[in-house]
């Protein structure tokens, strides 16, 4: 290992805590720092639960080209951009179509595998070694089509990673509903299936609680409830400036801080390309036909996991959102969407909880791993599958700082 060092982790959600656990097991002493009362009250909080490691799929992709005019109207339900003036989501904007060949999705989704599968074995070493406690289990997951052409352009994505040693199997509407008898209400709707066996899921806001106790016990620390003002690092030391204008020094400050992180990075001069994307979830009781497997509807958007006796519902994406308000018209989309998916999956009537959160995307899907100054890294840009990447993100953290990577 590399020498001890002194590490700020800007932000405590999933790749936050990931990383700061990851680096405390590697000797650093490390301290959180999150504007929040607690650990995964953020994007974190509510996701939709799966752990992806199969389905890395870049948003940007030959495809989204000819839905975009439908998109930008606002006439799809689950996926519009709201369109700004700002420079930076301009030129986000560009750099995102330029991502939209079938060149450019190869390399980006055969990228994210990459990252999946160092994520995976990550994950499942910091939850052995800690103990950590989130309901992690692997009930595999079935991509359910509705049209042949959807299920056509599936087929071609599964050859591409079957060359990356992804195991996936492609079925028909009766070996779909055979393998997850709770898809027969809906059997006559459905053009194919993609099973993935090994896929898995937990709990996001469970698992940052739980790997922020196993940082208090190896000797980390946190602090919370305390906003970050800026970042300097002009040659010396690098620090953050607190909102109340203390400065605390450290020799790395990993930038985690999800939608958060491109205003603190502009504060040292660095402009990253993540633009907030809004995403909404609810979370209720499983219903009479609660699936075992997650289930993804491609169609509608829509995925369910399920957590215990609870399902975990999560949808929708708004480009270019910068508010976490739950608006109402929104969320009975979501509701609505997930009826027609799945109508008896949860018990509709009777939500406990609903939750809107910004997750950081980038034009080509893929996090931003890389050291921006002098003794800062940023993490970030993760999109939708900051959970599935978040300690395979944390292990490239940690060689940038060991040199080994």
């Amino acid at each position: 290992m590399s020498r001890r060092e002194e590490v700020i982790v800007l932000g405590a959600g999933v790749v936050g805590m990931a990383t700061a656990l990851t680096l405390a097991d590697r000797g650093h002493r490390v301290t959180v720092v999150d504007s929040a009362r607690g650990p995964g009250l953020g994007t974190s909080f509510a996701n939709g639960a799966q752990l992806s490691f199969a389905y890395t799929d870049a948003l940007a992709g030959p495809g989204v080209l000819g839905q975009l005019p439908r998109v930008l109207l606002g006439l799809d339900p689950a996926l519009r951009f709201r369109l700004h003036l700002d420079p930076d989501f301009l030129r986000w904007s560009i750099a995102f179509l330029r991502n939209c060949s079938a060149g450019a999705f190869r390399r980006n989704t055969l990228a994210g595998l990459i990252l999946a599968a160092e994520s995976r074995h990550a994950l499942d070493a910091l939850t052995e070694r800690h103990r950590l406690d989130y309901g992690h289990g692997v009930p595999g997951k079935i991509h359910i089509y509705r049209t042949a052409a959807s299920f056509a352009a599936a087929e071609a994505t599964v050859a591409l990673k079957r060359e990356a040693g992804v195991a996936q199997t492609l079925l028909d509407p009766d070996a779909a509903v055979a393998l997850e008898p709770m898809l027969a209400p809906v059997r006559g709707e459905i053009a194919g299936a993609l099973h993935t066996p090994d896929e898995a899921v937990g709990d996001p806001h469970r698992f940052c609680v739980s790997a922020h106790e196993a940082l208090l016990r190896t000797g980390g620390s946190s602090m919370f409830e305390l906003p970050v003002d800026r970042i300097e690092a002009n040659g010396r030391q690098p620090a953050i400036v607190t909102g109340c204008g203390s400065r605390v020094p450290a020799d790395r400050i990993i930038l985690a801080a999800g939608p958060g992180a491109p205003r603190l990075a502009r504060t040292i001069g660095v402009r990253l390309p993540v633009q907030p994307m809004k995403g909404y979830s609810i979370t209720a009781p499983a219903g009479v036909a609660a699936p075992a497997a997650s289930i993804t509807d491609v169609a509608n958007r829509v995925v369910f996991a399920r957590l215990g006796n609870r399902m975990r519902i999560a949808g929708l994406a708004e480009l270019g959102r910068r508010d976490t308000r739950v608006e109402p018209k929104r969320l009975r989309a979501l509701v609505d969407s997930a009826r027609a998916a799945l109508p008896q999956a949860a018990d509709y009537d009777d939500i406990e909880s609903s939750w809107a959160g910004l997750r950081p995307a980038t034009p080509d899907s893929l996090p931003v791993i890389r050291p921006i100054a002098p003794g800062v890294i940023a993490n970030t840009g993760h999109g939708g599958l900051g959970w599935t990447w978040a300690a395979g993100s944390a292990e490239r953290v940690a060689k940038i700082i060991e040199g080994t990577a």
